[in-house]
């Protein structure tokens, strides 16, 4: 293992130095950064061959400047990274921190809902091959994938933010669009449901009134500017969740791990009223705090319950634990919303269009997460609905394969419950091709979205490698090119080495 590791470290090394060698080169030959200060109109030569002289020394060959800065990239081995400075001035490594933090809070949220959204839809569609749901799964993530991003942006912004802005100002729903919506879920929910026609038309018919009645009582109780959960509504949905989450991580059959669910939701209930006064103070490391307290309770319900597989109990009691939390953290924003809806920042449109944050806005914990979170909703949107095909297909193409092995035959004659034939047997084996695919998204990360950063006025990775390329400077495009390089041969290495770890049969040497 540490000899193949190594062997690869080296292999990398060898292949950053030559891309690195190719991409300086072609930046720095791809134009005249001069272009830029004479169309800026410098007041005279003088400054126009001062700005020059403290910019570049454009006398001197590219290779030769590349080697000076691979010299100051060296020394980040060793603790003194220098990559240079930008034409304004700005170091590099200043600007990449910068950059790194709005590229990570834009796009890391977006690939972990596409990868989750994605795998579990492509093993759903599988399950149900040939249906409607089938068809109609591939048919919308084909749709989405192939339309173009700026223009997915602009729909986003016309409707999700201009529109659902302008709504706000007068959150009625009538009660034809609220039969309306209902109708639509109600056949989307017969859809999904699957089953007999009999089957299809309760399930469908329950989804009809739940979200009819939702809608008609969220606009009577104008729940769109003061919205919440309350109480009640975690409670409910916290029972609900203990019962999924059982059915998927040990099955209904283990009582004992259904118990230490329930158990949880029960805890998040009792300390609902008594931790508001805690979160009214709250900051992002009691945040992180609470959250690994609230996993370890959970675990900690979960190994006291027992029962004949404790590790499932302690599985079902930490992710409960956790989604019950999250949901408390999310009523508590929700009584934040008022307070930022009425901002005079915000000046009663609350959903953004353009940039990361809301410029000069004072205000908590609460209110600064509300702001970031208003600012992240359409990006994260449209970056979702164009990844989300990927994962799918390659999800059910890969679960495919396996469910038609003859292990799982041998496992289904065996009496093994359809539970543990799919989630323990088939999807574990169909991970191995999906591993690649999010490894390297994973890796792509740090590079950002270019087209969507543009569109959304966002400073990341994908804007300062645009904004140095457009300006011929080099020096910003090699640092986005440091970071996205060796993070892709990194998780490039990750995957192979996830791949010994998923399958027995493949051992690195």
């Amino acid at each position: 293992m540490v000899t193949y590791v190594v062997r690869r470290l080296i292999t990398a090394a060898l292949i950053l130095l030559g891309a690195s060698f190719l991409v300086y080169n072609l930046t720095a030959l791809s134009g005249d950064p001069l272009e830029e200060f004479r169309a800026s109109n410098l007041p005279n030569a003088a400054a126009l061959m001062q700005a020059r002289t403290q910019l570049l020394d454009l006398n001197t060959p590219a290779p030769i400047r590349y080697f000076k800065w691979l010299g100051g990239a060296a020394g980040c081995l060793v603790g003194q990274c220098d990559l240079g400075k930008t034409l304004a001035g700005q170091p590099v490594t200043q600007a990449l921190g910068q950059a790194l933090v709005q590229t990570l809070t834009l796009v890391t949220g977006a690939t972990i809902l596409a990868i989750l959204v994605g795998v579990s839809l492509g093993i759903i569609t599988a399950l149900r091959q040939y249906s409607a749901l089938d068809y109609g799964v591939t048919f919308m993530a084909f749709l989405f994938f192939s339309l173009p991003i700026f223009w997915i942006a602009v729909l986003l912004k016309e409707y999700g933010a201009i529109g659902f802005n302008n709504f706000l100002a007068h959150p009625d729903i009538p009660f034809p669009v609220a039969l309306g919506l209902g109708i639509i879920v109600g056949l989307i929910a017969g859809v999904v449901a699957g089953g007999a026609l009999r089957r299809k038309a309760i399930v469908g018919a329950i989804a009809f009134a739940f979200v009819t009645l939702v809608l008609v009582v969220a606009s009577l109780t104008q729940w769109f500017r003061y919205p919440g959960l309350g109480l009640g509504v975690i409670l409910i949905a916290g029972v609900g969740l203990a019962f999924g989450i059982t059915v998927l991580a040990a099955g209904l059959q283990n009582r004992r791990a259904l118990y230490a669910g329930l158990t949880t939701v029960v805890i998040g209930a009792v300390v609902y009223f008594p931790i508001q006064p805690l979160l009214d103070l709250a900051t992002p490391l009691m945040i992180v705090i609470l959250a690994v307290v609230t996993i370890a309770v959970g675990v900690a319900v979960g190994y006291f319950w027992g029962g004949y597989d404790r590790g499932q109990g302690m599985r079902v009691g930490g992710i409960t634990a956790f989604i019950v939390a999250a949901m408390i953290l999310l009523d508590r924003f929700m009584q934040s919303w008022p307070a930022y809806f009425d901002n005079g920042k915000i000046r009663g449109r609350p959903i953004a269009t353009i940039g990361a944050a809301t410029p000069n806005l004072q205000g908590d914990f609460w209110l600064s997460g509300i702001d970031a979170f208003t600012h992240l909703i359409l990006p994260t949107v449209a970056l979702v609905l164009i990844s989300l095909a990927s994962y799918t297909r390659y999800t059910r193409s890969s679960m495919l394969e396996v469910m038609n092995m003859d292990y799982i035959r041998t496992a289904r004659a065996k009496g093994v419950s359809e539970r543990s034939v799919v989630m323990r047997h088939a999807f574990r084996n169909a991970l191995i091709p999906i591993a690649t695919i999010v490894a390297l998204d994973i890796g792509a990360l740090i590079g950002g979205a270019v087209i969507t950063e543009t569109v959304f006025s966002v400073r990341g990775m994908g804007f300062m490698f645009l904004d140095g390329i457009s300006h011929v400077d080099p020096n910003p495009v090699m640092g986005v090119f440091v970071c996205v390089a060796i993070t892709a041969l990194f998780f490039n290495l990750v995957a192979d080495l996830i791949y010994s770890a998923l399958d027995p049969r493949v051992r690195v040497k």
